[in-house]
C-alpha cells in the first residue's frame, strides 16, 4: 500500500508533513461560496474515511468552520475523527469570509471579527490553539492584508494560534504579510489548467521564501468544487496510460514535481478515490512527460 510519504516532506513551520495531505471541502456535500457537491456521506464514514487517510500516513488536513451544510460540520467530522487517533496530525483551517447559522456568505469579516472565527474553530476542532490559520483574501477589494493579518498575529501571540498563512494572495501580500508574522504557507487556486500563480511567479517565489505552496483544485481544476468527470486532456491521458496511472493522479503529480515545497490537498468521499491520492505521491514523472504536459492547450486558462 502506498503511504502519504512517497513525495516527501515539508516542514510548516517547525510541523513536519508528508507532502500529500487531505482536504475536508467535500465531507459536508457543500462547496465553497455556496456550490453544491451533492449529499455529503454519512458521519461515520466520514470519520472511517478520515481515519483511513490517517492511517496510510495523511498528517496535514485543510478544513474551515464554513465548510457545513445542514446535514454536516467539516470541523467537527475532525474532531471526531482526531479523538480516535492517537498520532499527530496538522490542522490547517482559514479565516476570512463566514457564514451566519442560516448558511448566507459574508464576503471577508473586519479585522475585530477574526478572534471570533478563530475561536469558532477552536471549539469545533476541540482544541486549545490552532496548528496553522491562513486569512483568506476573498475578493478584489481587499488590496492590502495588514490590518487582518496583524489582527491573527496578536491572537498567535496571544497563543490561539501556532502559525500564520494566507490564501488567494498575490506576491506583494505575502510581502507584505512577512513584515508582521512569519508565513509559513500559502493557499492557492492552482493546477495544470489554471497556472495565475505561475504568471504571478507566486509559486516560484514561496520556495525562495521557504513557504509551502498549498494548491486547492489541483485536480478538478476549471470544475472547480465539482467532482472529477471524465479527462479530456490528451496529454494527461497519454501521460496516465505511460504509468498505468488514473489522470487525477497524473494531475497531482505534476503539481507536485513543481518543487519540493509545494503540497497537495486533494479531497474525496470515496476510500478508493483517497488511495489513489495518496499514491500519486510516488508517481514520478519524466522529464519528456513534464515538457508535454506543460505544453499550451485550449482548455489552458493562465
Amino acid at each position: 500500500m502506498r503511504t502519504a510519504g512517497g513525495a516527501g516532506t515539508w516542514k510548516l513551520g517547525d510541523l513536519e508533513v508528508n507532502r500529500v495531505g487531505y482536504g475536508a471541502m467535500r465531507l459536508t456535500g457543500n462547496g465553497m461560496m455556496g456550490n453544491s457537491d451533492g449529499t455529503p456521506i454519512g458521519r461515520d464514514a466520514a470519520v472511517r474515511l478520515l481515519l483511513g487517510a490517517f492511517e496510510q500516513g495523511v498528517d496535514h488536513v485543510d478544513t474551515a468552520s464554513f465548510y457545513f451544510s445542514p446535514l454536516r460540520s467539516a470541523n467537527e467530522l475532525i474532531n471526531r475523527a482526531l479523538t480516535a487517533w492517537t498520532g499527530e496530525v496538522a490542522v490547517v483551517t482559514k479565516v476570512g469570509p463566514w457564514r451566519d447559522p442560516s448558511g448566507a456568505w459574508h464576503a471577508m469579516g473586519r479585522p475585530d471579527q477574526l478572534r471570533g472565527q478563530v475561536e469558532e474553530n477552536l471549539r469545533q476542532l476541540g482544541r486549545d490553539h490552532l496548528d496553522v490559520v491562513n486569512l483568506r483574501r476573498n475578493g478584489p477589494g481587499v488590496e492590502s492584508v495588514a490590518e487582518h493579518f496583524g489582527a491573527l498575529a496578536d491572537l498567535r501571540e496571544a497563543g490561539l494560534i501556532r502559525h500564520l498563512g494566507l490564501s488567494n494572495v498575490r506576491p506583494e501580500h505575502v510581502e507584505e504579510a512577512r513584515t508582521i508574522a512569519p508565513v509559513v504557507c500559502v493557499q492557492n487556486s492552482y493546477g495544470l489548467d489554471w497556472r495565475n500563480a505561475d504568471d504571478l511567479g507566486l509559486v516560484d517565489l514561496c520556495g525562495e521564501w521557504g513557504i509551502a505552496f498549498v494548491p486547492f483544485f489541483a485536480v478538478s481544476g476549471l470544475r472547480r468544487e465539482g467532482a472529477v468527470a471524465g479527462e479530456q486532456d490528451a496529454r494527461v491521458l497519454a501521460v496516465a496510460r505511460a504509468h498505468g496511472a488514473s489522470p487525477a493522479q497524473v494531475r497531482l503529480a505534476w503539481t507536485l514535481h513543481r518543487g519540493p515545497h509545494v503540497l497537495a490537498i486533494p479531497g474525496t468521499t470515496s476510500p478508493a478515490h483517497l488511495a489513489e491520492n495518496i499514491a500519486a505521491g510516488a508517481l514520478r514523472l519524466t522529464e519528456e512527460e513534464l515538457a508535454l504536459l506543460d505544453r499550451p492547450g485550449p482548455d489552458r486558462t493562465r
